[in-house]
């Protein structure tokens, strides 16, 4: 298995644990009067769908889909590095400003949320970009 794939499978779990420890906590949160996590449902969502799910599908496709050449089995190694890293980024970006900008709404942490949205748009353009001809008949 490769490294990258290693990274995204391990980091897809830590995500998938994250999340699910959230859910219990917003799940508790009117008996225990949490009120301050009124904004953390968005992440729980972001967590889950990008942190592990995405991450779980982009690792195990650059590990498992057809190669692309003798030379370069999964296409670009580095590419597939700048995709964990945008993607990665743009989570924990996400996952601080949310709650600042749904609970007390600034500029800072609306851009915040621009560039977070930004990377993980990025982030999915880089893994079509390397995974694209990658698709083929056989």
């Amino acid at each position: 298995m490769p490294s990258l794939t290693r990274w995204f499978v391990k980091t897809s779990l830590l995500y998938l644990a994250s999340a699910l420890t959230l859910s219990l906590l917003l799940a508790f949160q009117p008996i225990l009067n949490l009120s301050p996590l009124s904004g953390f449902f968005p992440i729980y969502i972001h967590l889950l769908v990008f942190g592990w799910v995405t991450q779980l599908i982009f690792g195990v496709v650059f590990w498992m889909f057809p190669v692309f050449s003798k030379e370069k089995p999964r296409r670009s190694e580095s590419l597939g590095w700048w995709t964990y890293a945008l993607l990665n980024l743009g989570l924990l970006l996400r996952a601080i400003a949310e709650p600042i900008q749904s609970t007390q709404s600034n500029p800072f942490s609306g851009w915040t949320l621009v560039l977070s949205a930004l990377l993980q748009f990025l982030a999915g353009l880089a893994f079509v970009v390397n995974t694209w001809g990658r698709v083929k008949e056989r």
